[in-house]
């Protein structure tokens, strides 16, 4: 039997393990996913010796960038984002090679796409960790211009204090790419104005649980239009499937 999973930390809110189940169940694949939650990276290495049927691994919270270190190749999407999500697993003269690839770009540009009007030029990244570079590579992608909001002071990007109202108006797409109202803590929401918000803003929130958060609620009170991240994860779990049994070699 063929083994997929899930490393991360913590690993309480996981889609995948569900989704893949279901689908090996419904399509007859003689496989099972489980969630591997490793406080360190450093443990990758057992995970892999310890089970040898492993085809292929996902990837989440905060190891998209510290993988990196551990895979022998990578894609030249991956590369570019400088973070990791969905890692094929083949053997190869008893050798285990690891190669890495960024299923998020896929998932977040294909369903945030449709909802871009045209005056939707340029948008807000909250949050600056390996999501958060997909994010950014994504909506590069379609034409726009980013700009990232941190909790500290960082070289590229500004302040939550530095998000004024004006900012909102300029910048009218923002994504969510931190845990900040995230099941259990629905009640919370990223420290920006709400009430600059109108009919042009776009809010993009990459959680899912729960499926409306307080940011999202938040600027869906002043007109604007928004979005969780399920469909992106449906996507991505799509991407990742196709990419463990893809036919590019390493």
């Amino acid at each position: 039997m063929d083994k997929y999973g899930l490393i991360g930390y913590p690993l309480g809110h996981s889609f995948s393990i569900g989704y893949f189940n279901e689908k090996f169940q419904n399509e007859g694949i003689d496989a099972v996913y489980e969630n591997y939650e490793i406080p360190d990276i450093s443990t990758l290495p057992e995970i892999l010796d310890s089970n040898p049927e492993l085809k292929g691994l996902n990837v989440t919270i905060p190891y998209k960038e510290q993988v990196i270190k551990y895979l022998d190749a990578i894609s030249p999407e991956a590369n570019a984002i400088g973070a990791v999500n969905v890692i094929r697993v083949t053997h190869k003269d008893r050798k285990t090679l690891l190669k890495g690839f960024n299923s998020d770009v896929i998932g977040f540009t294909k369903s945030i796409e449709p909802m871009l009007e045209p005056c939707h030029k340029k948008a807000l990244i909250l949050g600056t960790g390996g999501a958060s570079k997909a994010i950014n590579f994504g909506l590069k992608s379609l034409g726009l211009e980013t700009l990232f909001v941190s909790r500290s002071k960082k070289e590229g990007a500004i302040r939550y204090e530095d998000v004024t109202p004006q900012v909102v108006k300029e910048y009218n797409v923002i994504v969510n790419c931190t845990p900040i109202g995230m099941y259990p803590h629905a009640d919370e929401c990223p420290n920006i104005p709400y009430h600059a918000m109108d009919m042009h803003t776009l809010l993009y929130d990459l959680i899912y649980n729960p499926d409306e958060t307080l940011f999202l609620k938040r600027g869906k009170a002043h007109g604007a239009t928004i979005a969780n991240g399920l469909e992106m994860l449906l996507l991505q779990a799509f991407s990742s499937w196709e990419f463990w049994n893809g036919k590019e070699q390493l």
